[in-house]
């Protein structure tokens, strides 16, 4: 390739501003777009020259010429061709001499200018001048071109660092820094070689007498890029320790850990100072002043300077050892910092133990800081900081940190990736022996550690390095635990570490057998009436170790023990299931080889079975759920209400709280507990003129008022604590429900099309049945948690007004007698049928959905599930009958109920005087009061259709009946009980049993159609004769009430309506036109 320069060609036109950007913006893009500049010759080397002229150029913009100085750095290596890089590292070099040199223009030359053409110089000089072929900073991979030139350039930076004199351009300075720092980076030692060691030095020496001037990040970004140059230059490391050997007893953790990092990187210098650096960062962990995570970093810092220092054969051990018994947690750290803690001692003890400072009694040599102590006092001691947890639950923290404690204990620095017998040297240390010692303790005095010990037996066994320490401990808990166990019914807590002694082949099964033999002993002199389920359920816990012995060791080795065993309980076991078990076994043993005995007893493993006992039981094939066949079982499987509704009801009414807080709104609080303050009194500030009265205090009693009644009103309110005092607290006790009787049934037709038995005419008169069938109910409605009812078996019924296929239709048309038809029918009907409960306890008296989902088995075991229709639940299915005390003789109860219904019409009316009379519940904790609401609905219904409704659907809750007229007829027909009767003249106020509204006119409500009529209605064509009344009390739980006071007219009716839950009158008026109306 021939490389001889061309002949110069001549200068290319100078671009305007326009046209710079074009050309910039069409070499990003590339493509066709330089087509037209390759044609004009403005590309390779005439472009490069044209750039560097026009960064000198007045008439040009600043922001143009920060383009091309980039423009420069990202296509240098398309402008400049192999044979002119060298003139043109020269030509450039002189650009930025010349534009460094120029004073400042704010037009055409400043800062900004500079800055970017020397980022844009040292790049385009990295990319021409330094050869890294390996990208891996190593200086011997590293080759250098026109050396000359680049030397240039680090002149041209130096003497831009050094013009200190200057303030203004620091941050041109700065910029050079980066450029020097990025040359160095590409070529490691360059600037060593263009300044020389002997600067570098006096550049050091210059700076390590200025950190003292340094902030605490200052100091320690001081330190962080001084310490790699103080190595790389192999300065003394006294000079470093004398300058910053304060650090460490500062209070700072930042400066700390850049001591430990200059102790990491002169180890050497700092021989000896080793004890000093451990106190130092024990102190720091032990002020408790210090946030927790400065202390647990201090804890890191130590346990890792602690690897590091006992690595070394001349350290002083004995002297670090000896600090080490300052480890100890205190009982109020945290326990995090006890587990830290732990861990230090745990390191300290196994390092100690290793380097046989420890004698075969654990006693420590006289020389190692305490002659009293030793590596297993040391352990114990430091366990006491979390001896909580020997009665603590299995789950506590505690306990996973005290179990962590002993695992570490016990491995010791064997790890997993070392091989030979390190661990069985493990088994022969003191400290292996000490913790066996100390965990068999443990599980006689602690039981419900027991599980916990299991769990960390069994991490052992399934660790393949030190499943040989685990098969230890086992055989040191058979040895020395079995036969200190006391038998008693509190031996089966000991059963799952029982179960891994059974499991383990290493542990001879003789010692677990005879404790089990003593065990079942005692079950069988102990079982008596009061026994229960104690002894079968101990038993069936023996039968599954002894399962155990047989599946995992030979039946030669356990063959006489475990027949003795499995023979008496045959004989003497009180309970049979146990006894067939014990006889099953025992057979097996005596009969079945070892190996087809394990064959067969890891077979039954695999049947699922929720028994706790391992029975040899048949599992019946059992098909999936199938979703796609319990999509539409809605469609023939339904449940339905005994009783329909009167009110379809589509809605319930819901309201939200506005409150601040988001606290339940004071409307809903229908019961408040005994210690809430139920009145707050006015204190003298909010209300000076009005003096206040002295209340009557009691233990139960709340600072309110004295109130002055009469004896009408006291009446009230002893009635009323009557019977509030009969409705139970459903927050404390069990509440007052509802029932909603319900039929199940399904079709046997489309059940048959879905569920099988297809094509077959016969099969398809058969009747399928549902086993073992769960309804579960669920509602968003506030009905409190509804139980799921169960239904054995139930049978399908025929398709409705189906006709079978061998009738003809004649034969469905024989006359047959009515009334023997119809009860024939129901018969059939009822036996197709289930009856259902569903109970509910509302929390608040307001209808709702109550979804249904259905679990069966048919007959081939197929799994039947879904979703059945909601059943609603209305208003009606609220309304229940007052409670009635037990003092009250069956003949006083229609008195009872009539004065309950003056004293609840007269509660809740506005102007009542009891409006702030609290009621104490059932149960003596919960209070509530009475809030009344009225309203008011016009019937137009003839007196004999509501006679008949109210006979009909609210015989149950009519208390009295006022009038001469109205008596006589209801009473003729003989259906209301529970009533008192009134035979007063219906017209005027004589019949008022209880006070009428003195705002509300007697009679029927006369509504005003036009402006001729007067307030009496003279147009109206209604009746005006008044009948009597009705007087309906209806309970709504769980403590609410509705009242009805009906003014019975011969063509129309007044329906007066109190009652203490304003919300349910949203539904009233539809039940009543649908009641009365319909």
């Amino acid at each position: 390739m021939d490389t001889t320069p061309s002949p110069s060609q001549p200068p290319l036109k100078p671009l305007t501003p326009q046209e710079w950007e074009t050309l910039i913006d069409d070499h990003h893009h590339g493509g066709h777009r330089l087509h037209r500049w390759i044609s004009s010759n403005y590309t390779s080397q005439p472009l490069f020259d044209l750039s560097l002229s026009s960064l000198l150029r007045k008439d040009l913009p600043l922001s143009l010429k920060l383009l091309i100085s980039s423009f420069l750095e990202q296509h240098v290596t398309s402008l400049s061709p192999i044979p002119f890089i060298h003139q043109n590292l020269i030509h450039l070099l002189d650009t930025l001499r010349h534009v460094i040199n120029s004073p400042i223009d704010p037009v055409t030359i400043t800062y900004s200018l500079k800055e970017q053409l020397l980022i844009s110089t040292t790049s385009i000089f990295i990319i021409f001048t330094i050869n890294n072929n390996n990208n891996n900073n190593n200086s011997d991979n590293v080759k250098l071109s026109f050396v000359s030139e680049l030397e240039g350039l680090i002149e041209v930076l130096l003497t831009i660092v050094n013009r200190t004199g200057y303030g203004l351009d620091r941050q041109l300075r700065g910029v050079a820094c980066e450029c020097l720092r990025e040359l160095e980076r590409e070529c490691p030692g360059l600037l060593s070689e263009t300044v020389g060691v002997k600067e570098l030095r006096r550049v050091m020496s210059f700076l390590l007498e200025w950190p003292q001037y340094l902030t605490t990040f200052g100091l320690f970004e001081f330190m962080s890029v001084v310490m790699p140059v103080a190595v790389a230059l192999e300065l003394q490391a006294s000079l470093l320790k004398v300058q910053f050997s304060g650090l460490l007893f500062t209070s700072d953790m930042l400066l700390c850990h850049a001591y430990l990092g200059m102790y990491l990187q002169f180890p050497e210098a700092f021989s000896g100072h080793e004890n000093e650096v451990v106190r130092r960062v024990l102190l720091i962990s032990r002020e408790a002043q210090n946030a927790l995570v400065f202390r647990l970093l201090a804890l890191h810092w130590l346990l890792g300077f602690m690897g590091l220092v006992m690595s070394k054969t001349e350290v002083d051990k004995e002297r670090i050892f000896g600090t080490a018994l300052q480890f100890y947690p205190t009982v109020f750290d945290p326990l995090a910092l006890k587990a830290l803690k732990l861990d230090l001692i745990v390191y300290c003890s196994v390092m100690l133990d290793k380097s046989r400072l420890a004698d075969a009694n654990g006693e420590m040599d006289s020389n190692v800081g305490s002659s009293k102590g030793s590596v297993v006092k040391l352990f114990e001691d430091a366990l006491e900081s979390v001896s909580g947890f020997k009665w603590l639950p299995s789950w506590s923290t505690e306990t996973s940190v005290a179990f962590r404690t002993f695992h570490k204990l016990l491995i010791g620095e064997s790890s997993h990736s070392e091989s030979g017998s390190s661990t069985r040297d493990l088994v022969e240390s003191t400290i292996f022996h000490a913790t066996e010692r100390m965990l068999v303790t443990m599980t006689l005095e602690s039981r419900g550690l027991i599980p916990v010990m299991a769990a960390f037996i069994n991490r052992l066994l399934r660790c393949h390095k030190h499943r040989f320490l685990g098969e230890q401990l086992l055989q040191t808990f058979d040895n020395h635990l079995l036969p200190k166990v006391k038998v008693d019914y509190r031996l089966g807590s000991y059963f799952p570490l029982f179960g891994k002694i059974a499991e383990n082949v290493t542990v001879p099964p003789g010692g677990l057998l005879d404790l089990l033999g003593k065990y079942m002993s005692i079950l069988v002199e102990k079982h008596g009436l009061d026994t229960g389920l104690r002894s079968w359920s101990q038993g069936s816990k023996v039968l599954v170790l002894c399962r155990t012995l047989l599946m995992h060791h030979q039946s030669s080795r356990i063959f006489l023990g475990l027949s003795r065993l499995l023979a008496f309980t045959c004989l003497h076991f009180p309970d049979l299931e146990v006894r067939d078990n014990a006889r099953i076994y025992l057979r097996m043993l005596l009969c079945v080889p070892g190996n087809k005995l394990r064959h067969l007893l890891s077979a039954e493993d695999q049947l699922p079975s929720s028994h706790s006992t391992p029975f040899f039981t048949v599992q019946s094939p059992r098909f999936s759920y199938d979703p796609k066949k319990s999509k539409d079982i809605s469609s023939y499987i339904h449940l339905e209400r005994v009783v329909p509704l009167l009110v379809k009801q589509s809605w319930s009414l819901s309201l939200a709280s506005f409150n601040i807080n988001g606290e339940k709104p004071n409307y809903m609080e229908v019961i408040t507990d005994s210690n809430t303050p139920l009145w707050q009194p006015e204190t003298p500030e909010e209300n000076p003129e009005s003096p206040s009265i002295p209340a009557l205090e009691g233990p139960n009693q709340s600072q309110e008022p004295l109130r002055v009644t009469d004896s009408k009103v006291s009446e009230i309110v002893e009635v009323l604590r009557k019977h509030f005092s009969l409705i139970p607290d459903f927050r404390h006790m069990p509440g007052i429900k509802i029932g909603i009787q319900c039929t199940l049934r399904f079709e046997s037709e489309p059940f048959n099309r879905v569920w099988g038995n297809k094509g077959s005419a016969e099969l398809d008169l058969l009747h399928p049945a549902l086993y073992a069938t769960v309804l579960k109910f669920s509602s968003s409605a506030p009905f409190g948690s509804i139980q799921p009812y169960r239904i054995p078996f139930l049978l399908g019924g025929p398709t409705k007004n189906k006709i079978p296929s061998g009738q003809s239709q004649s034969d469905s048309l024989d006359i047959v007698p009515v009334n023997n038809g119809i009860v024939d029918e129901e018969k059939e009907e009822e036996s197709f049928n289930a009856r259902v409960l569903i109970e509910l306890q509302p929390k608040e008296p307001t209808p709702g959905l109550v979804d249904v989902s259905i679990e069966a088995n048919a007959e081939n075991g197929q799994i039947i599930s879904g979703q059945l229709q909601s059943i609603t639940v209305g208003i009606e299915d609220m309304f229940l009958k007052a409670l009635v005390p037990d003092d009250i003789h069956h003949d006083e109860i229609p008195g009872y109920y009539a004065s309950l219904f003056s004293a609840l019409w007269e509660a809740c009316s506005s102007s009542s005087s009891t409006g702030r009379e609290m009621f104490l519940l059932k149960g003596g904790k919960g209070f509530t009061a009475i809030n009344g609401t009225r309203s008011v609905k016009f019937l137009e219904v003839s007196a004999t259709s509501l006679i008949q409704a109210v006979e009909k659907n609210l015989s149950a809750f009519v208390v009295n009946v006022i009038g001469d007229e109205l008596v006589n007829i209801v009473k003729d027909g003989g259906i209301l009980s529970e009533t008192t009767w009134n035979n007063d003249e219906a017209s005027g106020s004589g019949l008022d049993v209880v006070a009428v509204d003195q705002y509300m006119t007697e009679g029927p409500l006369y509504l005003k159609y036009d402006e001729e009529e007067d307030e009496k209605g003279s147009n109206l064509h209604i009746n005006k004769r008044n009948m009597g009344r009705f007087h309906i009390l209806i309970f709504l739980p769980p403590t609410s009430h509705l009242l009805f006071q009906m003014e019975v007219g011969v063509n129309s009716t007044l329906v007066r309506i109190r009652t203490d839950h304003w919300p349910c009158l949203a539904y009233i008026d539809d039940y009543l036109e649908a009641l009365f109306l319909s």
